[in-house]
């Protein structure tokens, strides 16, 4: 099993003594990176008011360094990033071509068009920039501005997109940020802090960036950490257990931003069998949200329910449209999608047995572990459809759309939906029954991350929301004078 080894940086300096070995995901290798106790008395920016260099930078110089930042992590050029690719085929669930696609493509996230809206979507650029007055009709004078905090990120490690976003809103927001590395990723932001260090030393935006590893529930060193006095937020992204283990720690004055994990699915209207055409557009589509990232987002499809009917015509031809949908997965770009690193055991033995319940489910496909198509002869999910991964899905007959709102819950994230009108006809009715994001078949595995995520928007939430309000006594009757 190979050993990488690894460093911490903590607001522009390198930390690579004091090694340890860690454990990475998946058994093909360890990681070596400073001992956690060794770096608990430099990792909390202790004074709340060395925020303030921030302060005197302009919202477009904050922009102008991520811009720069971006050009700098340019793949064919930046050794860190080189380096961090190399390194991180060993720890990913991803396979290369998938991974090195996410390395060439994450840099756009600084393009200065995007960042801007980063930040005037959810937020508005003028609340960051500086004091809003709003004249409220009780007579007083309000200024308002969103301004930065001291936060922990527990990032997913996924997709290293995770990670560069989390360092543009750490920006945007003028917030310090210590990010705790995943364990199947901790080198991306390793990679991108060493880039910004190079290039900017001493500018506030590198001083106020921190990452490290620890495992966590290293609890001696979590107590000490995951005080109100060292953070005020923590943005978590991660798996059940992660999440309720950091809840733990939650007390007045630090506040946690959680990313919960979550699944999605896609409805798909009777309009898809108006000819072979349109299935197969379908299929294409329906394959794109279930195989993009080899189903490792949250934002991928497992549950498939099409309004077929769910009659015996009805799972003859969602049969014919399981088959296209294989095909179309199997077609996919190597970039996009290819058979999995890993597959689960448990899963490949579920799939096996249904193969000899012909008169309930038709299997397409998972011979080799590079996907399948399971086709529900009856209008309910297989048992295990919350563990569908490695690419499959499972395709559910239903009669009409609105029958697919008994698999919707609040562990549903995004909503693949065909064709374009019946989002109209759902997009009221579906975030009752817990879906949070509906969007065209075949887009489910993109995004924009102005856009809220899991029904909040976590970039406004990383501020701080800070209120100077002026009470003239000539336009508000002074309390102290009421008889």
């Amino acid at each position: 099993m190979a050993t990488i080894t690894g460093a911490a940086f903590i607001r522009g300096e390198i930390y690579s003594d004091s090694l340890v070995t860690f454990g990475g995901r998946g058994g093909d290798a360890s990681f070596l990176a400073p001992d956690p106790m060794s770096l608990l008395d430099h990792l909390p920016l202790r004074d709340p008011g060395a925020l303030r260099d921030l302060y005197e930078l302009k919202f477009d110089d904050i922009v102008d360094y991520l811009v720069e930042l971006g050009e700098g992590l340019d793949l064919s050029k930046n050794e860190f990033v080189q380096e961090a690719l190399e390194h991180s085929y060993l720890m990913t669930d991803m396979t290369p071509p998938l991974l090195h696609r996410q390395y060439s493509e994450f840099r756009h996230i600084f393009r200065r068009e995007f960042v801007r809206q980063m930040a005037d979507v959810p937020i508005g650029i003028p609340l960051l920039e500086d004091w809003q007055e709003v004249q409220l009709s009780d007579g007083r004078l309000a200024s308002i501005r969103a301004m930065g905090a001291r936060s922990l990120h527990i990032v997913a490690g996924n997709s290293p997109f995770v990670t560069a976003i989390t360092i543009v809103r750490n920006a945007i927001t003028r917030s310090d940020a210590i990010i705790k590395l995943p364990s199947n990723d901790p080198l991306t932001a390793l990679a991108i802090a060493r880039t910004m260090a190079d290039f900017a030393p001493d500018h506030p935006l590198t001083k106020h960036l921190s990452v490290a590893y620890w495992k966590g529930g290293t609890e001696e060193f979590e107590q000490r950490l995951y005080l109100p006095s060292n953070l005020e937020k923590i943005v978590a992204w991660g798996g059940f257990a992660s999440l309720k283990h950091v809840t733990r720690y939650i007390h007045p004055g630090l506040e946690l931003i959680s990313l919960d994990p979550k699944r999605s699915a896609t409805v798909i209207g009777q309009e898809a069998f108006a000819s072979e055409a349109s299935m197969r557009e379908v299929a294409r589509r329906a394959a794109s949200d279930m195989g993009s990232l080899n189903q490792l987002g949250c934002t991928a499809a497992r549950v498939i329910y099409v309004a077929c009917g769910t009659g015996i015509e009805g799972v003859v031809k969602l049969n014919h449209l399981g088959e296209m949908i294989y095909e179309a997965l199997l077609g996919l770009p190597g970039s996009i999608s290819s058979k999995p690193k890993r597959f689960d055991p448990e899963l490949r033995d579920n799939i096996r047995v249904l193969k000899s319940f012909e008169d309930y489910y038709t299997v397409i496909g998972g011979e080799e572990d590079e996907g399948a198509v399971i086709v529900s002869h009856a209008g309910e999910p297989v048992d295990f459809h919350t563990s569908l991964a490695g690419r499959v899905a499972n395709l559910v007959p239903i009669d009409k759309p609105l029958d697919a709102l008994r698999g919707m819950s609040a562990y549903t994230q995004t909503i693949g939906i065909y064709p374009e009108a019946l989002k109209s006809e759902l997009r009221d009715i579906l975030p009752l029954y817990g879906a949070q994001r509906m969007v065209s078949l075949g887009y489910a595995n993109t995004g924009n991350s102005s856009l809220p995520q899991d029904a909040i928007e976590p970039t406004r939430r990383m501020c701080k929301w800070i209120v100077d309000e002026s009470c003239d006594p000539a336009r508000i009757p002074a309390p102290w004078l009421e008889n």
